[in-house]
């Protein structure tokens, strides 16, 4: 496949001169870009993991149709609610679908690069939480984990029958805010239980905030991180 053109940034954690025993990719929410989380992997203690790779892709440029047309970073449109709350909500499939496959060059880049699957994790935040599990669930190879900050699972009506083998017990971290205005937490819980049906593990977090990270979150995610990476 061919490596994606998105522009990408990179840290590493520890010796930057080593060989990274594991990466981490960080897929940013609406309108930001990949500056957006670098700060808060800095705030992360992964020594006992050894070097970790963060790369931090910026999201094709596009028009938004909920914010008038407007062009901004984005990994898929994203339509207004229906005035029928009960009718499903219009996604952007093929938009979707293509990031999927952006996600998936950046996973196999990584591989090329000498780290292994099973030493990668997928999180994102928002917009870039459901291309976390759009593309982590149907990876043909297996991750390491995939966390999910402030975010839902679109085309989840597909995912049965779309997702791969090979990631039916990746771990998943879910967290969200409480009192999230933009992604409200009853779409969340609905994600969260879509999984667990389908058998996924899925270590669930919610906090007091709206729609942005705490303090007590990005702990928790280090918890997590040290466990399945390993």
């Amino acid at each position: 496949m061919n490596q994606p053109s998105l522009e990408l940034l990179e840290m590493v954690s520890g010796d930057a001169a080593a060989m990274p025993a594991a990466s981490i990719i960080v897929l940013h929410g609406l309108g930001a870009d990949g500056n957006d989380f670098v700060p808060i992997a800095g705030e992360l203690d992964l020594d006992r993991i050894g070097p970790v790779r963060f790369v931090f892709p910026s999201a094709p440029v596009r028009p938004v149709t909920i914010n008038g047309g407007y062009v901004m970073r984005a990994w898929y449109d994203i339509h207004p609610p229906n005035a029928n709350p009960a009718a499903p909500r219009q996604e952007d499939e093929a938009g979707l679908r293509a990031s999927q496959n952006l996600v998936q060059a950046l996973l196999d880049r990584e591989a090329a690069r000498g780290v292994p699957s099973r030493k990668t994790v997928l999180m994102g935040f928002s917009q870039g939480c459901a291309m976390t599990l759009m593309a982590g669930l149907r990876a043909p190879q297996r991750l390491a984990g995939l966390a999910g900050l402030s975010g839902y699972l679109p085309l989840a009506d597909t995912l049965g029958a779309e997702r791969s083998g090979a990631n039916r017990d990746v771990p998943i971290f879910l967290a969200h805010g409480a009192h999230d205005p933009v992604v409200t937490i009853d779409r969340a819980v609905a994600s969260r239980n879509v999984l667990q049906t389908l058998g996924y593990g899925v270590e669930w977090h919610s906090y007091p905030m709206e729609h942005t990270v705490s303090l007590p979150e990005i702990q928790d995610i280090n918890a997590w991180l040290l466990k399945v990476l390993a």
